[in-house]
């Protein structure tokens, strides 16, 4: 009886150890998913562009100002093409 109370204490503090070394792992190197909406055509918005590149709508946006960014097309809105976008990323 004493075995199985101290066995079940031991694992109950194994399973403390092992959550609290998950969620310190976890602030030390957070994966974070975001989803980006491609269009059916290939488009995506400037923000939807930005989630992809991994940069902020501004950065993309002070890129196209400058004529340094990828390629876009103006049709109201500002587009950019999944590939135009990874030509650039390649592009360096």
């Amino acid at each position: 009886m004493m075995l199985c109370v101290l066995f079940q204490y031991i694992e109950c503090k194994f399973i403390l150890a092992l959550s609290l070394a998950t969620s310190i792992y976890s602030a030390i190197n957070p994966i974070q998913t975001q989803s980006v909406v491609v269009l059916p055509d290939g488009r995506m918005d400037r923000k939807n562009a930005a989630r992809y590149t991994g940069l902020s709508v501004k950065t993309l946006a002070m890129h196209a100002c400058k004529g340094t960014g990828p390629r876009s097309i103006k049709r109201g809105r500002v587009f950019y093409f999944k590939e135009d976008l990874d030509e650039w990323i390649k592009s360096g």
